[in-house]
């Protein structure tokens, strides 16, 4: 399996999920928007795309002109049937390609927190293993959306 994955700046890598994606043989490619000229893959090159955090908004398109491209890129992914993971930033992007609103939490989540699968996953198999042992993570949230339908 070809995975794919957009770092959005320097310090907020892949860290484990690498390591866990080399040792099974996924080849692993990236996008690091934080260099110059960061490049994207052709869509049919890869089978799945992880999209990581960082301390920009989804809105912050004119801050961050790569954004668009991005944002465009994670919904192709979408449609195409592509496997797509999103976390903090990464997740929040997917929720706006998916039509979902993203807004400023009334509460900062800042801390270590167990992370389980909602209902809607236990259709997809090997995003509800993942999280089958409700493994506690660090969190660093400062914004929300709503679940897309």
């Amino acid at each position: 399996m070809n995975v794919h994955y957009f770092q959005h700046v320097s310090f907020e890598g892949l860290g484990y999920i690498g390591t866990w994606l080399q040792a099974k043989g996924f080849q692993l490619t990236a996008t690091h928007f934080y260099e110059e000229n960061p490049v994207l893959p052709k869509l049919e090159e890869i089978d799945m795309l992880i999209v990581m955090g960082g301390p920009m908004g989804v809105y912050d398109d004119h801050r961050f002109p790569w954004l668009h491209e991005e944002k465009v890129f994670i919904e192709d992914a979408i449609n195409a049937g592509k496997k797509v993971m999103g976390i903090c930033l990464g997740a929040q992007l997917i929720a706006l390609c998916l039509g979902a609103f993203v807004n400023t939490a009334r509460h900062k989540e800042i801390g270590w927190y167990p992370v389980c699968p909602a209902p809607a996953a236990t259709g997809v198999p090997w995003f509800e293993s993942l999280f089958r042992d409700q493994p506690t993570v660090f969190h660093w949230h400062g914004d929300q959306f709503e679940i897309p339908y």
